[in-house]
């Protein structure tokens, strides 16, 4: 049965387009209507004191709120409190009448409908010549109202309580019963993150889709050992070999990860003449990858790894970059010309092992663009050919090879984001962020003629993984399956929780092993966020 005090509470929050009929009725009544307006993050005591004051002031009590696409902190999380918890915290308040979320940084789109009588604003705005404000004071003006300034006798920050809240979140901490579970499961339900929308993407949208990747294949090879002792000759650990395993890396683990998911994947790369490279292609006509190879290094790029249990020592790499000459380059480009027309989606991947070189996506892109829906890339480590990429549709680096990209180590995290999608023509950019999850930023604007021209909106997600044994090969799955799931359809935040969540299954278990359709659902079907979710549209 529906909860009587929460249908109270969402009658007290209304549209923008709503204001009109509500400022008119109060005045045909001879009501007074007084406004405030601010972001009310965490509310604290400060604010109560506020809109306690403003409501002394008149008979009805309007409250807007700041978007959260408005809000830009500088890590890109925007608020701590996401925009349908903090409306209904603001409706809960006894002496507020209407709450009302705004999609813009200023209260100007409810001033023009509302013509409040008053304009509440704290104190510390009594000498503010902020153009926002100022915008504010001369529509409540023109409008026949007043701007009054309240008491200000209790002051607090809401981005200063506590200045280590981001860590306590992180953490699974709680503050004020919202805990990271309450902002994801928000974030779902506002971007239809459902069980349903899931399901339908991985069973309708997944099978079948033909996804070309070109780039560095790669073995990663473990050597599980004992740590015996510390060396008789010096002080290092002497460990004894118990056994060995061999598994696909770079874009042959992309391509893997893609044919596990219901795709039809073909890879299009360079390998050796050794035992590792005939391992790896067995392994991927196993799984049903097809495959364009180049022959042409003496070994395939191997990376080893030494681990106690599931601890890694020490990491070698017998991975040196050999870049292609002119004539292997025409060979790729030739094998992509021949695959564009029946391409659903492309992968681009460099390892820095030389298969990808920005001559060759310079004119492999041009090329592949007109016939490609899905064009989405990655780089291991900070390598300019994050900067080719031009006017792809998805690029997953993460915060450290943006950053050393771009060349900016200083501003916020949103402000370079917008550097390099704006420089390279870039639809979506997922930055991946370790234990922290990952920021999503794509353009306001629908048409590509308007992107940019105001602020980026973002979303974040954090982590999904509740256990770290091995990291190896996240990324790689976050763009596998972000690439497939925008490929058939789905949103930028339905793209990237998907991708998460592959990559929360791979960092659970040691080796990079393909993600499936059954992992993933399985993985779905014990998120809190997804059952809060399903719930809610329930009820």
């Amino acid at each position: 049965m529906p909860d009587p005090l929460k249908i109270n509470l969402f009658r007290k929050v209304c549209g923008v387009d709503r204001l009109a009929a509500i400022g008119a009725d109060c005045r045909g009544r001879g009501l007074r209507v007084v406004h405030c307006h601010g972001c009310f993050d965490i509310v604290h005591p400060g604010h109560l004191r506020y809109l306690q004051f403003a409501r002394q002031q008149g008979d009805v009590l309007v409250v807007s709120l700041t978007g959260d696409d408005a809000i830009e902190k500088s890590d890109g999380t925007r608020p701590y409190v996401p925009q349908e918890l903090r409306a209904e915290t603001l409706a809960a308040l006894e002496f507020v009448d209407h709450v009302v979320i705004v999609d813009g940084p200023t209260a100007e789109p409810v001033i023009r409908e509302l013509h409040p009588d008053l304009y509440i604003k704290g104190k510390e705005y009594e000498g503010s010549t902020h153009p926002g404000f100022l915008a504010e004071r001369e529509l409540v003006e023109g409008f026949g109202g007043r701007v009054i300034f309240s008491s200000g006798d209790v002051v607090f920050s809401s981005s200063a309580i506590p200045e280590n809240l981001g860590e306590i979140l992180a953490h699974g901490g709680d503050v004020g019963g919202l805990d990271e579970t309450a902002r994801l499961t928000t974030c779902c339900a506002r971007w239809d993150v459902t069980p349903h929308s899931l399901r339908r993407l991985m069973a309708d949208g997944f099978r079948g889709k033909r996804v070309a990747v070109l780039g560095d294949a790669i073995c990663d090879h473990y050597v599980f050992c004992d740590a015996t002792n510390v060396a008789g000759e010096a002080p290092v650990l002497s460990l004894r070999p118990l056994n060995e395993a061999r598994y696909l890396g770079g874009a042959a683990i992309i391509a893997a990860h893609l044919a596990a998911l219901g795709a039809k994947p073909h890879l299009i790369t360079v390998v050796g003449q050794d035992e590792p490279t005939e391992e790896m292609l067995a392994r991927l006509d196993a799984l049903g990858v097809t495959h364009t190879t180049l022959p042409i290094r003496r070994k395939l790029p191997l990376k080893l790894r030494y681990l106690v249990e599931a601890q890694k020592l020490l990491k070698v790499d017998h991975a040196d970059a050999q870049p292609l000459d002119s004539a292997n380059q025409r060979t790729l480009l030739a094998a992509l010309a021949e695959l564009r027309s029946e391409l659903d989606a492309l992968i681009l991947a460099d390892f820095g092992c030389g298969t990808l070189t920005t001559p060759l996506l310079a004119q492999a892109l041009p090329m592949l663009r007109p016939h490609v829906n899905v064009i989405a890339g990655d780089v291991s480590g900070p390598r300019r050919t994050l900067l080719a990429f031009h006017n792809a549709d998805l690029l997953t680096p993460n915060e450290r090879e943006l950053r050393s990209v771009v060349g900016d180590f200083d501003r916020s995290l949103p402000t370079v984001a917008i550097s390099l999608m704006r420089q390279i023509g870039l639809k979506n950019l997922a930055v991946t962020m370790g234990a922290r999850g990952c920021l999503l930023f794509r353009p306001r604007e629908d048409a590509r003629e308007d992107w940019f021209h105001s602020r980026l909106r973002s979303e974040y997600l954090p982590t999904l993984a509740s256990r770290v044994i091995d990291p190896l090969g996240a990324g790689d799955a976050l763009l596998a399956t972000a690439t497939l799931a925008l490929a058939a359809g789905a949103t930028l935040t339905q793209a990237g929780y998907l991708g998460s969540a592959a990559g929360a299954i791979t960092v659970g278990r040691i080796g990079n092993n393909p993600v499936s359709t059954a992992d993933l659902q399985n993985f779905l079907r014990h998120r809190p966020e997804l059952a809060a979710g399903h719930r809610h549209a329930a009820g």
